[in-house]
């Protein structure tokens, strides 16, 4: 699974100023602090200042949102599609472009966990941290050549690729191809948007694999935006105490 930054729009003054013109005022950069400025990672000595780091914990602690909705990101990401599935329930500030295996017909990848884990006693959680070995030994004390996964995943790629060759659509022959098949999309949205998604699904009893993504949108997130995001976040973990 990948997160990268594509692209990405306004820093955290952006987010001061577009809540200092409510009274007509503009802030500028404190020149005496060092910060890293934007994905290229250029040293710039520049920060903000103290004021208006204390103006991005208000806006958060308050929860007004639109000044940190100027700021936008653009992310592409590849993971399984039950993950794809999962974020694409968040709709609310953002724009979403997936690649479509009705056009596309290239070899199909597919997600395998390092770890199979077991089914959770709480049914509010998804899954225990019991590790489960789905390749038991067999009675004979031999293991099988493979899983019951591993079966799984040849044949459906076989049927796949075997409808294509028959002349099958490929927005019908998709329809064999598993949840665990890889999918892309460009994610694009506003700070504010990416920090509601990173709040629900890095908590602990979110699907692991849905939590890695969130974690990584985190660490872009933290890097490009350090007190916005700081801000945003630390009222979340103010408010789950």
């Amino acid at each position: 699974m990948n997160v990268d930054i594509v692209d990405k729009l306004g820093d955290d003054l952006t987010v001061v100023n577009a809540a200092r013109v409510s009274f007509d005022k503009e802030s500028s950069w404190d020149l005496l602090g060092t910060r890293e400025m934007g994905v290229t990672g250029r040293l710039s000595s520049l920060d903000l200042k103290e004021k208006d780091k204390k103006l991005l914990e208000y806006l958060a602690k308050h929860q007004h949102w639109s000044p940190f909705s100027h700021v936008q990101l653009q992310f592409r990401i590849k993971a399984p599609l039950f993950v794809a599935r999962q974020l694409g329930k968040h709709q609310v500030g953002l724009a979403w472009n997936e690649v479509s295996r009705r056009y596309v017909s290239s070899e199909p990848e597919f997600y395998t966990p390092d770890v199979w884990r077991g089914v959770a006693e709480d049914k509010k959680q998804g899954s225990s941290d019991k590790e489960i070995d789905i390749n038991p030994v067999h009675p004979n004390g031999l293991r099988p050549f493979s899983n019951d996964y591993e079966l799984a995943l040849i044949k459906a790629k076989w049927t796949y690729e075997t409808l294509l060759r028959r002349g099958v659509c490929p927005e019908q022959a998709r329809m064999v191809l598993p949840q665990s098949t890889y999918t892309e999309w460009y994610w694009t949205g506003s700070l504010y948007a990416f920090a509601r998604i990173c709040k629900l699904r890095m908590a602990d009893d979110t699907q692991k694999e849905t939590r890695f993504i969130a974690e990584s949108i985190d660490k872009h997130c933290k890097y490009l935006y350090p007190n916005s995001w700081m801000a945003l976040m630390r009222e979340y973990s103010d408010e789950q105490e």
